[in-house]
């Protein structure tokens, strides 16, 4: 790609526009754990056992949401473009945020958090594809690490407003703000160019955005399949470890008991650095592959550590909170490595799913964490099973991943060419 003044200013606006969707993104999915009790009483649901099974009810529709949302906007990305996406999604989100701060019932809190997942599935994806697609091969790295660092600073002001620290706002006018972000990020939207690739690909009479040939190449399943997993250990993390700190840390003795806001926020403000980390450390070996390996073992290193010493006190357990945020936040290196790993009449509806199937993932993991504290074994027991299975899942995965670090982008996906693409920078 010749880089010259107007592709420059128009990458660095795709990566403006892809951090600040990220923003969004997370700050959404965070604000739901931290207002996810006081929501809850404000609707009439005081038992703790009901505000737990409630929670659980209400996290699995959103990630239900973003599951099916993954796959639509995936799609609609390959075949209509990247922008489609970026502009469809995120007014789709914002108006079910903005209803989602009128619920009066859980089942219509379900409805919204269903239909804000939806939304909020085509945010990451179709911004690190069109930031990837803008940017030459070896700087597109440092390009999807802004979009880290921004991103998931999200968190950090959701723990903010949803009371990590102090009560914070009220929790319908948590999801006014959200909303109200949304529709700003809309209007900025205005200006940004499509990725020059898929131009050239929408010219073409190559087949685009065909989800089931994911499924029809074995190598190309492969690659698929286990990027997928290279990311579960990220939300195991976020979704059962930190989103369920109070029921586990006072399982593991603490008292009083953990505020999941704050387990969140230090997570996600670990996050943050593990994202800026995990993006430099990439571009410094020049290795996407080496960089997941190393994360996901310090992911490893994390699990032990909260299970083991994080009932020692209240200090001790959000540094682990901390600790757990900057080992896993390689979610930008592993979107990077999603998008890199297929060609350009598949890469959107790839970089989309994938997210969304590893965010789908949750409630698979929580059922999971539930139905073995239902046997009869401790939350902090049962968490921890569930953790080592999906830790396993991710080193399983990035063994059938390959490097990607430099790989030229510009080519199709055909039965002809199901191998995975190789390094053009060394």
């Amino acid at each position: 790609m010749v880089s010259t003044p107007v592709v420059r200013r128009a990458a660095l606006l795709a990566v403006i526009v892809a951090a600040l969707g990220y923003f969004v993104d997370i700050y959404d999915l965070i604000l739901f754990g931290m207002i996810r009790v006081k929501s809850l009483n404000g609707l009439g649901i005081t038992d703790d056992k009901q505000v737990f099974s409630q929670g659980v009810y209400l996290i699995n529709m959103q990630m239900g949401g973003m599951l099916a949302g993954g796959i639509l906007w995936g799609v609609i990305g390959d075949k209509r473009g990247r922008l489609s996406v970026l502009f469809g999604s995120i007014i789709m989100y914002s108006l079910a945020n903005i209803a989602n701060g009128m619920v009066e019932t859980v089942d219509q809190y379900a409805v919204c958090r269903l239909i804000a997942g939806i939304g909020l599935a085509g945010e990451l994806g179709a911004g690190i594809t069109l930031v990837s697609e803008l940017m030459g091969p070896t700087r597109r790295g440092i390009g999807t690490t802004v979009v880290a660092a921004l991103g998931v600073s999200g968190g950090v002001v959701a723990g903010f407003i949803g009371g990590a620290w102090s009560p914070g706002v009220d929790w319908r006018t948590a999801y006014y703000i959200g909303g109200g972000m949304g529709l700003a990020l809309f209007a900025l939207r205005i200006g940004v160019v499509e990725s020059g690739m898929f131009h050239t690909t929408a010219k073409s009479t190559v087949s685009r955005g065909n989800f089931l040939s994911l499924f029809t190449s074995r190598k190309r399943f492969t690659r698929y399949l286990g990027i997928i997993l290279v990311g579960a250990p990220i939300w195991y993390v976020i979704g059962v470890m930190f989103s369920f700190a109070k029921e586990i840390g006072g399982d593991l003795g603490l008292s009083p008991p953990p505020i999941n806001a704050r387990a969140l926020f230090f997570c996600y403000a670990g996050c943050t650095v593990g994202g800026t980390l995990s993006g430099l450390v990439s571009q410094w070996l020049r290795s996407r592959k080496k960089t997941l390996a190393l994360f996901t073992a310090a992911t490893g290193l994390a699990i032990a550590l909260y299970f083991s010493i994080g009932g020692t006190n209240q200090t001790v357990f959000y540094a682990l909170c901390a600790f757990g945020g900057i080992a896993s936040g390689y979610w930008a290196v592993f979107v990077s490595t999603a998008a890199e790993l297929f060609g350009t009449n598949l890469r959107a509806t790839v970089t989309t799913t994938v997210p969304n199937f590893v965010r789908g993932l949750v409630p698979l993991l929580t059922m999971s964490f539930t139905a073995l504290h239902d046997t009869g074994l401790s939350y902090s027991r049962a968490a921890l099973i569930v953790g080592v299975g999906t830790l396993a899942l991710g080193v399983l995965g990035l063994t059938v991943v390959p490097e990607t670090f430099g790989v030229d982008l510009d080519y199709h996906e055909t039965d002809e060419r199901d191998d995975a693409p190789t390094a053009s920078v060394a």
